[in-house]
């Protein structure tokens, strides 16, 4: 990849303007959930913050408690088709094979294997896989399975091996899904573990980000980004001030 492609990419990507929105962006230990109905756009949300960290060579670990993993690969390819279709993008697609070495998919069932056996695998792969990632993808965990305690231990591995973990979480149900803080009221007894807290909805022809909880301040506030609700890519910044 050339250092121009490089920077280009870089600059491009949504998660600049996520990193702005929250003040320098998480850092190593942080617990990050990205949360929102089934087929928002979580999934293809956690690609690119993948993507991004990728392009600037530093490797990532994504784990996923689906059932079918095949629809992982698909996005990732497809962002970097949606990436060579912007101007002067084009050599985009041409550096994914390069930069996808950088990618290791593991795949678990939350019914079948204890969130300790897990971290123990992706902790195995950091530091005897020579696989140094600061950036962890959780996609498909079943938070209404899970128990505070476990994200107890995400937390704690996260500090231990100075990594950020990326959580999507799938809210679904008759009654109301948020509180009248804009929480999820999935992810309520959660909060305490969790740094930073978006939620993604759908309005009218695009997606909108809330920041729902960052570090210590709860407060919804909508991010002001409108997504293309395909893609996840930006549409518009109407939070960026006019010249």
């Amino acid at each position: 990849m050339t250092t121009s492609i490089r920077e280009e990419l870089t600059r491009r990507s949504p998660l600049r303007l996520l990193d702005r929105s929250l003040a320098g962006g998480p850092g190593p230990g942080s617990l990050c959930v990205l949360a929102s109905p089934k087929g928002v756009g979580k999934t293809a949300c956690l690609v690119h913050i993948a993507a991004d960290r990728l392009i600037q060579d530093r490797p990532v670990i994504h784990v996923s408690y689906a059932d079918r993993i095949d629809y992982i690969f698909t996005w990732y390819e497809d962002i970097f088709k949606e990436l060579a279709g912007l101007p002067g993008m084009k050599a985009a697609s041409e550096i994914y094979d390069d930069i996808i070495r950088n990618r290791v998919i593991m795949n678990f069932r939350q019914d079948g294997t204890r969130t300790e056996q897990v971290l123990k695998s992706v902790e195995a792969m950091i530091v005897h896989g020579r696989i140094a990632a600061d950036t962890v993808i959780v996609d498909g965990l079943d938070f209404s399975r899970a128990t505070p305690a476990e994200l107890v231990l995400f937390k704690e591995f996260a500090g231990r091996v100075g990594a950020r973990i990326w959580f999507s979480a799938s809210l679904r149900g008759e009654g109301p899904l948020y509180d009248e803080r804009g929480v999820p009221c999935l992810l309520r007894d959660f909060l305490d573990v969790i740094d930073v807290l978006l939620t993604l909805q759908h309005h009218g022809d695009h997606v909108h980000l809330t920041l729902v909880k960052d570090r210590d301040r709860l407060a919804a506030r909508n991010l002001r980004l409108r997504l293309d609700p395909r893609s996840l890519l930006i549409v518009k910044d109407t939070a960026r001030p006019k010249a």
